[in-house]
């Protein structure tokens, strides 16, 4: 069993075998070589060694031989891994398998030209990727070609003479009030902590919740810590799983942040720790909820409260579309949320602040009535 275009193969000896090019006879003709490991992962971990000492040291890679699959492969492997979180290098290598790999993953790297990129991105459209998709793949692209130009491999520019999507604001759901009492009627008669009050009361994210502890309380200061995030992340070093949980910081600087602790949402959280087992709020015993699991018992409470269907992430929507509507400045729901800038919110939100303002404009209009 292997993974396609890694030369990693299980022996009938039971040991793992990895192949790479060693060097090349004086007629140009490929020289392998072979390592050998008790693990798969042992041997990938080899490899990659190999291949990124091989290329070093060898002039014969100026310009590079390879395929853009191989050279993503390398790159993402030797030069992005250990430089990134683990959910973002985890994202790259989603991107590269589900949309490039397939398509111009074979195109040797140095034959690749602007036309071709520009064609691929028709393709992409033609998918039903969305402008942002679109832009997050062709970024991906850029940054390793950038990379391989760095190192000599390439040359030439290839994204000047690009056309890429135009980004389109989308309108942002949000639950109406009836709504929002009718899922939270359903959520209360959880035995345990409902994320989706935690969500519909503080903002914080499906990840973030799943990684909460109650040590992150301070139920005497009144203050939420938001310190870890759970993710599932694609699992490279096994062949029987494909994913793996990881626990890390936040989405960004930001995002690692102070929530204040209102008054009715610290009395659920203290009923509910009464009653809890759990080192997490969301969890039993030492384990937690992970954001799949609490995906899942969502779908199913919205269905019970007989709601549309809608992703968890319109809780945080709804969150913020309450503060500003009950008058809270833009600058502290930003805060709250962990946006990097205020701008960020003021992006997401402008139909709750069109509200706002015209609530602003009918106040000051009231003033004309008594002039007139």
């Amino acid at each position: 069993m292997t993974r396609k275009g890694e030369n990693i193969y299980k022996r009938k000896d039971g040991r793992w075998e990895g192949r790479y090019i060693k060097g090349r006879t004086q007629n140009g003709k490929i020289i392998y070589g072979s390592i050998y490991g008790r693990t798969y992962a042992s041997v990938k971990e080899q490899l990659i060694h190999l291949k990124a000492k091989h290329l070093e040291t060898n002039e014969r890679f100026v310009p590079y031989e390879g395929t853009l699959k191989e050279w993503l492969v390398f790159w993402l492997t030797v030069d992005v891994k250990n430089r990134v979180k683990p959910t973002t290098y985890s994202n790259y290598v989603r991107l590269a398998e589900k949309h490039i790999f397939s398509s111009i993953g074979s195109t040797p790297l140095t034959k690749i030209r602007s036309n071709d990129l520009q064609n691929f991105i028709y393709e992409l459209q033609d998918k039903g990727l969305s402008p942002g998709s679109v832009r997050n793949v062709i970024t991906l692209l850029r940054k390793a070609f950038c990379e391989a130009h760095k190192k000599g491999y390439v040359t030439g520019n290839l994204y000047k003479t690009l056309e890429l999507p135009k980004l389109k604001t989308a309108e942002i759901d949000v639950l109406t009030i009836p709504q929002q009492r009718k899922l939270e009627k359903v959520a209360l008669q959880e035995l345990g902590c409902s994320p989706i009050i935690l969500s519909l009361y503080s903002g914080i994210r499906i990840g973030e919740i799943s990684g909460l502890k109650w040590s992150d309380i301070d139920f005497e200061s009144n203050v939420i810590h938001v310190r870890r995030t759970i993710s599932r992340i694609t699992n490279e070093n096994s062949i029987d799983s494909k994913t793996k949980l990881v626990a890390g910081t936040p989405k960004s600087a930001s995002s690692i942040r102070k929530i204040p602790l209102a008054k009715n949402l610290k009395k659920y959280l203290m009923n509910k720790k009464a009653d809890s087992s759990s080192v997490y709020v969301i969890g039993t015993g030492s384990e937690l909820m992970e954001p799949r699991a609490i995906t899942y018992k969502f779908k199913k409470t919205i269905k019970t409260a007989n709601l549309p269907d809608f992703k968890f992430h319109v809780l945080r929507h709804t969150f913020a579309t309450r503060c500003i509507e009950k008058g809270a400045d833009i600058a502290s729901v930003s805060k709250i949320l962990g946006h990097q800038s205020i701008k960020m919110t003021l992006d997401t939100y402008t139909g709750s602040l069109f509200e706002t303002r015209k609530k602003a404009i009918s106040t000051v209009d009231k003033l004309l009535v008594n002039e007139m």
